[in-house]
């Protein structure tokens, strides 16, 4: 499970980066609840931060990066957004975004997997990260996408130092791998990893990827409300045994994210 004190290593933040700022902000409030505050006054801003019951979750900005897709970013709390870049590199990796400062709420930095799977780490000031997690309206789990999964750990596992567990999926579906802190027990894992086809990247081009899962209280009418505000859904919604029902679904701009609502009595 995710939860708010952020061991080194689990997610802390999350934001979309969205052709129009207004539209994305729209239709996440009309599927998850969310309630935007954009950073500063008038028609021009180009960012904020959503909330759900007054706390945050997750921020929107503006897609500014020429041929890049729109889609959700997740960052990983780090103790040393620098030395975390040292071994993004050491790794095989690539720094898209050189740690730099956001002023006293911390400092952040972007990379690419060796395979091209994007993700951020932040380095917490006063601003620790989302406030809200692992309840409805909130994100509940991460998952990786790849196009080799043995790489995949190798590299985030020297990166980050998380421990994996393998699982088979029913029905010949494959290996998830938990994704669990260093030095926390199964219980805190937050994410999972998984090797697909050539079909399951096609959204990113043939690269990796990693989306959010958000936890709703109805998946299908969560589903309902994706359709009904412009997007679509990839997948589901369709039981996971010990895992809940899900979707897998796309924003109108096609960000990928998925909602999930867990067992009844977790």
């Amino acid at each position: 499970m995710i939860t708010t004190d952020f061991a080194p290593g689990s997610p802390c933040w999350l934001d979309l980066g969205a052709p129009d700022v207004r539209a994305a902000a729209d239709f996440y409030g009309a599927v998850l609840g969310w309630e935007y505050e954009a950073m500063g006054e008038g028609e021009d801003v180009e960012g904020g931060m959503f909330r759900k019951d007054g706390k945050t979750v997750a921020g929107l900005g503006k897609l500014t990066e020429e041929g890049a897709r729109s889609a959700w970013m997740i960052y990983y709390k780090v103790t040393d957004a620098d030395r975390t870049t040292e071994a993004v590199r050491r790794a095989g990796g690539t720094v898209r975004v050189a740690p730099r400062d956001l002023g006293e709420w911390g400092r952040m930095a972007q990379y690419s997997d060796p395979l091209g799977g994007q993700f951020a780490v932040w380095q917490p000031g006063s601003d620790q990260g989302v406030e809200l997690v692992d309840e409805p309206g909130s994100l509940c789990w991460t998952e990786l996408y790849t196009s080799d999964a043995a790489a995949a750990k190798e590299f985030y596992g020297g990166v980050f130092g998380w421990q994996f567990s393998d699982m088979e999926l029913p029905g010949g579906g494959g290996t998830y791998s938990l994704i669990t802190p260093a030095g926390l027990p199964e219980e805190r894992m937050h994410g999972g990893l998984m090797e697909v086809g050539e079909e399951g990247l096609a959204l990113a081009h043939g690269r990796p990827y990693w989306h959010p899962v958000f936890a709703v209280p109805d998946c299908d009418a969560a589903v309902a409300r994706v359709t009904e505000s412009g997007g679509r859904v990839q997948m589901g919604p369709e039981d996971a045994e010990g895992v809940g029902r899900l979707a897998v679904c796309l924003d109108p701009a096609d960000a990928d994210f998925v909602v999930l609502t867990p067992p009844a009595g977790d």
